[in-house]
């Protein structure tokens, strides 16, 4: 039998070199991934140490701003008028909590609260994250804290919590100059962040919405401060690693007296109007009231939509600051701007005489322009004219001036411009004139209207701020002082003080101008035709001023027929609507040798000023004056026991 021949099928040597140079590669990319790791771990722990670091530090300590207490609002006597209390809320951390939509019914269940605080929880949960503390309800009672105290262990994650929230103790007394705090809300994000003070207010819940509160937010709000927190993997914080406490807002001090603006609201209870009451030497504002007024802290909680809506429909506007945003027309308050202008141009003197014989003609026009006394007044000078109100006198005097002089005259003086009040809530009113006209009506001017100018009626209208600053120029012959309500800032306990402000002078030809306006105005105090005679019977001071009617509907109007109706089986005629009644306006000031207040007051619907406006002067000035009297008495009695002390 043959064997078959075999080749050999193995080559050692050669899968002996094979082998080596594989494990040669092996080894070169196992070195080679080898240095790679170590390059990126000289990376990490050399080269990049400090970025790594700060990035790891920042996953597990954070920043967390803290709210300052904002500051306190008081009237020139120290009497608070804006404070920080405590309220509880109750809050609740969504994380910590499995069924949200159960622990919210349940929880308005157990407080005994309205269900719409569910829906706006919600609105807040969808724009915060899960781990911080998201307020459920405010305002807490007593009764509401117990009771969840007791419970408390039914609701994880949601707690009982203590802060300060502003609050107003004299309500709606002071709304329209204090004005208010709310919830910062979208435009008001806006607005901080043109501004770029948006990180100011990331610890804040509220900002000043009005008034005083809004105009000195910067004083007010302080500076926040800071707590460096660590904080786990879900965000929550650990603990307090630092903390930087806050700078609390400045208090600041009003030129408030809160006594005189109590009488002022006394003055004005169940009539719409507005009071102002002014410091004739620094331009201060002592009282601003406007009524009907409304309770500030509605908004501070959170006023609900019905209260809204009812403030906004109801015809009285207790929204509006009747004091700087109404316009009335001045009626016969400005006849003795009037007069100064018309002595400034020299159409007339102290002395010359008008005669009146109960109306004004213009040269070939049917139309009389009447007195307020259908017989007239006889022959008037200046004086008088201002002591009685005479119209016709004025009609003369506008018809000679022609409403060019007066506008630029009057525009100067301050009417038909901002007041420049340190509060946002203003309204420039509106002084007449050809181009307005033409602007707005796309109609000319008529020598008529210019009459009607030249006693405070027309197109002519003012705010009661107007009233009380114009005047003062006057009372101060010429001295323009910006009203202002900031007396003072306090940092600590020093206390800095806001000199007045004043404007460029109203110069005229000659001081003694002032001086015979003044005399006028005294006269319708101090002589028995005077319009305010009656409201002034017996002062123990010497005081002046000028009364005015304000008319809703024209004179002709009033002069038809009346409209009849049948009572009883009688015919007696319609009473007119309340709110077609005449308005009534005063403007003054006292002492008249040494002018220490001026006042402005104008009411809706009332009728005259003599009957319905001059009494209110005539009680505030009396308030005043005592009330002067008596801290003077209590200064004098503290200044003796100190020196007895001493």
């Amino acid at each position: 039998m043959i064997k078959p021949f075999r080749h050999a099928i193995r080559d050692d040597a050669a899968e002996s070199n094979l082998f080596a140079r594989r494990a040669i590669v092996c080894m070169v990319i196992v070195a080679l991934v080898f240095i790679v790791l170590l390059a990126n771990l000289y990376h990490l722990q050399v080269t990049g140490f400090q970025e790594f670091q700060t990035r790891s530090n920042s996953n597990r300590i954070t920043v967390l701003p803290v709210a300052p207490n904002r500051g306190l609002i008081y009237d020139r006597n120290g009497e608070i008028l804006a404070e920080n209390i405590p309220v509880y809320s109750i809050e609740i951390v969504p994380e910590e909590v499995s069924n949200m939509d159960d622990t919210l019914h349940r929880l308005t269940a157990l407080l005994d609260i309205d269900e719409s605080a569910i829906t706006d929880f919600q609105t807040l949960l969808r724009r915060a994250r899960r781990f911080p503390q998201i307020p459920f309800t405010d305002n807490l009672s007593e009764e509401q804290v117990a009771r969840f105290s007791i419970h408390q262990h039914h609701f994880p994650g949601v707690s009982v919590e203590a802060r300060l929230q502003r609050h107003y103790p004299f309500e709606e007394l002071l709304t329209h100059i204090v004005g208010y705090v709310g919830r910062i809300n979208r435009q008001d994000v806006q607005r901080l962040q043109a501004r770029d003070q948006y990180k100011n207010y990331t610890a804040t819940r509220t900002i000043g919405k009005l008034g005083v509160e809004r105009y000195y937010e910067e004083v007010l709000h302080g500076k926040p401060g800071f707590q460096t927190v660590e904080v786990n993997s879900r965000g929550r914080v650990v603990r307090t690693l630092d903390f930087t406490p806050p700078v609390p807002g400045r208090d600041i001090y009003l030129e408030v007296d809160l006594e005189v603006q109590k009488i002022a609201m006394q003055q004005l209870q169940g009539r719409r109007g507005a009071i102002v009451v002014m410091d004739s030497d620094t331009g201060g504002l002592l009282a601003m009231y406007s009524n009907p007024s409304y309770d500030a802290n509605m908004f501070v909680r959170g006023i609900s939509t019905t209260d809204y809506q009812a403030l906004l429909q109801d015809p009285n506007n207790p929204l509006i600051n009747r004091a700087s945003q109404g316009r009335y027309p001045p009626a016969s308050t400005i006849k003795p701007h009037m007069s100064l202008l018309a002595l400034e141009e020299g159409i007339i003197t102290a002395d010359t005489r008008v005669w009146d014989p109960g109306y004004y003609e213009l040269p070939n026009v049917e139309r009389r322009f009447r007195n307020w006394r259908s017989w007239g007044h006889g022959w008037v000078d200046m004086r008088k004219a201002i002591q009685v109100s005479n119209n016709t006198y004025y009609y003369k005097l506008a018809h000679e001036l022609g409403i060019d002089k007066i506008y630029d005259f009057m525009s100067d003086l301050g009417f038909g411009q901002s007041t420049g009040i340190d509060i946002h809530e203003e309204n420039a009113a509106l002084m007449p004139s050809r181009g307005w006209k033409r602007a707005t009506l796309n109609e000319p001017w008529y020598t008529g209207e210019t009459l009607s100018v030249g006693i405070g009626q027309s197109f002519w209208t003012a705010t009661p701020l107007q009233l009380a600053t114009t005047t003062n120029t006057i009372v101060t012959k010429g001295r323009r002082l910006q009203p202002r309500l900031l007396r003072a800032t306090r940092t600590g306990d020093e206390l800095h003080y806001q000199e007045p402000f004043e404007l460029p002078p109203l110069q005229l030809r000659s001081e003694s101008f002032y001086t015979t306006v003044m005399e006028g105005m005294e006269r319708v105090v101090s002589r028995v035709d005077g319009t305010a005679h009656a409201a002034f019977l017996q002062a123990p001071y010497r005081a002046a001023g000028k009364t005015g009617t304000a008319q809703v509907i024209s004179r002709a109007e009033i002069e038809q027929e009346p409209e009849m109706q049948t009572v009883d089986g009688e015919q007696v005629p319609v009473e007119v609507d309340e709110r077609l009644r005449d308005n009534a306006t005063y403007i003054g000031y006292a002492p008249a040798d040494d002018p220490q207040i001026t006042v402005a007051i104008a009411i809706e619907n009332v009728g005259g000023g003599g009957r319905n406006a001059a009494p209110i002067a005539r009680r505030i000035f009396d308030f005043y004056f005592d009330y002067q009297r008596e801290s003077l008495v209590n200064m004098t009695t503290d200044d003796e026991v100190l020196n007895a002390d001493e």
